[in-house]
């Protein structure tokens, strides 16, 4: 229970359980908890049963293969070749992909087992998954309080042990808000650092898929498989792909120069929240880090800019769903008109039409330069601004977000997910990479401390969230 990839890997390659053994183990639990939690859309439990029977009369695949016999979860935005990928949507119902994302390929050639694809906010727009076709997912540390979002379902699974780890994406936070509020570790990489071919778009310029996962050690060891260059994917990186696992050293925390921004302090912080992680800073200064404060850019910058700045890109991304490729699904007519007006009407909930009409207006003709353009160029001012600290320090640290995890009532405010997602809508914005990791319990949940990197510089970010991981320790839900 509650073991982590390199945990299990160590006791199949010793024999000490069998890949049938671990498989049966989750999906039971799934079984046994997922009707009040809803972290599910699709379970393939005879797929992965018959995988983990051919792993274990191969003894040799088990052993030479990273991920033989783990048990993963992917969030439902990833494209899987014949299952379904409905992007917790109505106008995707039924939807079967002729091809896998280039990380789902990724994941199949280290021999993982896909046990199911996780629930979201609608087409990611969301941060609680409460924008779901399929009903929100709930967080398993209090039912009555969401997941955090729009990889929730993710992160509400592997919190609650119904997966070893899981696959998300994050656009401006849907990483690492799901991690601190669900107490677990996740990894936003470098924007290009991870294909995202076969990921529906939600903002093609800030798209980034990244692991959760139990550990540190489980990221930096998750992020080695999933990254590097892919042809299909003219964004990605060609800049060489470290061994993140293995060059994983607590010590290299000493002498670490770390950029503590005054604004971040200035937010309205909930007081186990900022207590945890000042607790955090303490710890750090013991291990050796050197913590200074400095000053940035306001953070409300970060959240006017993703307003604009990914709703345009929403509305471009979303055309594609005009009823003649997708969403036939159910429909009685074959009227194009008809067909449009029940995929575009009935097909987006209530968030995409609103993320579609504030996009749409913001690139049309006499109000492109007004918002759109103005938008950019305040987002490459938070990016420079970003940059020049990083040119003196090692990292930025600051909360993962000012709260815990949010009860329903709290998220009625449609902007309620960029004010959950403001300490790290700026370091997305700018492409940075970024982990999440919890750093102590607040009113019974969980919060989360964040360490932003330089671009392609994952390798420091985990060092220094393995050495603080070790002081700290895991946070574990036993249910």
């Amino acid at each position: 229970m509650n073991l982590t990839i390199t945990q299990l890997r160590e006791k199949l390659v010793k024999k000490e359980i069998s890949a049938k053994e671990i498989v049966q183990y989750y999906l039971d639990r799934i079984e046994k908890l997922d009707k009040s939690l809803n972290t599910y859309i699709s379970v393939f439990a005879e797929d992965s049963l018959k995988q983990a029977e051919d792993l274990d009369n191969d003894f040799n695949k088990l052993k030479e293969n990273k991920l033989a016999g783990i048990p993963v979860s992917v969030k439902d935005i990833f494209s899987t070749e014949g299952l379904p990928t409905t992007a917790a949507s109505k106008i995707l119902e039924g939807y079967k992909p002729v091809y896998d994302a280039t990380v789902i390929k990724k994941l199949k050639k280290e021999e993982a087992i896909l046990i199911g694809k996780t629930n979201l906010d609608q087409f990611c727009h969301g941060s609680g998954t409460e924008t779901s076709y399929f009903g929100p997912s709930r967080n398993p540390w209090d039912t009555e309080r969401l997941p955090g979002g729009s990889s929730g379902g993710s992160a509400a699974a592997l919190a609650a042990d119904l997966c070893t780890t899981s696959i998300g994406t994050e656009t401006a936070g849907s990483i690492r808000l799901p991690a601190s509020w669900c107490g677990i570790v996740g990894l936003k990489p470098t924007y290009s650092r991870v294909s995202r071919y076969g990921v529906l778009a939600m903002g093609s310029s800030l798209d980034s898929p990244g692991p959760l996962t139990k550990s540190v050690e489980d990221a930096a060891y998750m992020l080695g498989i999933m990254a590097g260059y892919d042809e299909n994917d003219f964004t990605s990186s060609k800049i060489e792909v470290p061994n993140y696992y293995e060059n994983l050293d607590a010590s290299k925390i000493k002498g670490m120069k770390i950029a503590l921004p005054k604004e971040y302090l200035e937010l309205e912080l909930e007081e186990g929240v900022r207590k945890n992680f000042l607790n955090a800073i303490d710890i750090l200064k013991k291990l050796g880090a050197n913590i200074q404060e400095v000053n940035i850019l306001d953070p409300k910058y970060g959240i006017a800019v993703y307003t604009i700045t990914c709703r345009s890109e929403v509305s471009s991304n979303l055309a594609r769903y005009d009823g003649t490729r997708y969403g036939y699904e159910g429909s009685e007519s074959k009227n194009i008109i008809d067909l449009y007006e029940s995929t575009r009407g009935e097909g987006f909930g209530e968030e995409n039409k609103r993320r579609i009409m504030t996009g749409t207006f913001s690139l049309s003709a006499g109000y492109a330069d007004e918002y759109f353009k103005k938008s950019e160029q305040v987002r490459q001012l938070i990016k420079e601004d970003l940059n020049n600290i990083l040119k003196e320090y090692d990292l930025i640290i600051g909360p993962t977000t000012p709260s815990i995890a949010l009860k329903d009532k709290d998220a009625k405010n449609p902007l309620f997910g960029e004010l959950a997602d403001v300490l790290a809508e700026g370091s997305s914005e700018a492409g940075l990479p970024g982990i999440s990791i919890p750093s102590g319990l607040s009113e019974g949940m969980p919060t989360g401390i964040q360490f932003i990197g330089k671009h392609f510089d994952e390798q420091t970010i985990l060092n220094a969230s393995f050495a603080l991981e070790k002081e700290i320790g895991r946070m574990i839900l036993d249910i």
